[in-house]
């Protein structure tokens, strides 16, 4: 049997965050707008090793070393759907 996937932006539960290679410069460039990759809508956090938190990119797949959320984006940055659309659009 496949594992399905609960959302696109969710992970499968055999799929390893933690096996997600580091974004690098490659990847991420500095912004000095409010367009950084804590305000995509492709940014996530999980629950780490020992609880620290991992922050995700899951356009990329891949980590986002602490701090760099706050001043980079990359070129595939988007609107949170919340900010676009409000809260619970599907319940309008």
């Amino acid at each position: 049997m496949v594992p399905l996937l609960l959302s696109r932006l969710e992970p499968s539960r055999k799929e390893e965050i933690e096996d997600w290679p580091w974004l690098d410069k490659a990847v991420l460039r500095p912004s000095r707008s409010r367009q950084v990759c804590m305000t995509c809508h492709f940014f996530r956090h999980h629950p780490g090793p020992e609880y620290i938190p991992l922050l995700t990119c899951h356009l990329h797949h891949g980590l986002i070393t602490h701090g760099e959320h706050l001043t980079n984006r990359c070129q595939g940055w988007t609107e949170d759907m919340v900010r676009q659309r409000g809260w619970a659009p599907e319940v309008a």
